[in-house]
């Protein structure tokens, strides 16, 4: 295989990033929950107000992977680092680039001095599991991941 070069993600790698995104959708077999578009990513990567940042991973100009992150607070320990997102093309898996963009993530939490470096895992994906495993990581059981949809929001008043 080429060298990978991970990089931090720039402005023209949000048609990239988008592709990604729709082919874990897709893997995750949800390909119709994608909404963003790349005028989303855009001014949300790289706008006034940016809330996310990313890596990419490249071999000869192509980006074949991606980690998407931004920070969160915990009221108890304070500036979290939260992984949304490893993404990798399905025909690279398997060569140590979800490693790399795994590795280079949790390099920029730990110069950020955070407390935590968190994600989530779907609990049927077992290749993830298995993989997050070899980080050691913990496994948290006792939370229960809640959210409001877009269309709950706008019932409120």
């Amino acid at each position: 295989m080429e060298k990978v070069i991970i990089r931090n993600g720039e402005k023209t790698d949000i048609p990239s990033l988008l592709r990604l995104i729709k082919e874990l959708a897709l893997y995750e077999k949800a390909p119709d929950e994608v909404t963003v578009t790349e005028s989303v990513l855009m001014e949300d990567g790289f706008g006034a107000n940016s809330i996310f940042k990313f890596y990419v991973a490249e071999i000869n100009g192509e980006v074949i992977g991606i980690a998407l992150y931004y920070i969160k607070y915990s009221t108890w320990k304070g500036k979290c680092v939260f992984l949304e997102d490893i993404i990798v093309k399905e025909e690279f898996r398997k060569h140590g680039i979800g490693n790399k963009l795994f590795n280079k993530v949790a390099l920029i939490a730990k110069e950020m001095k955070v407390k935590r470096l968190e994600w989530q895992v779907l609990e049927w994906n077992e290749p993830a599991i298995n993989f997050y495993k070899k980080w050691d990581a913990n496994f948290d059981n006792e939370w229960i991941n809640c959210k409001l949809s877009y269309d709950q929001l706008q019932l409120l008043n």
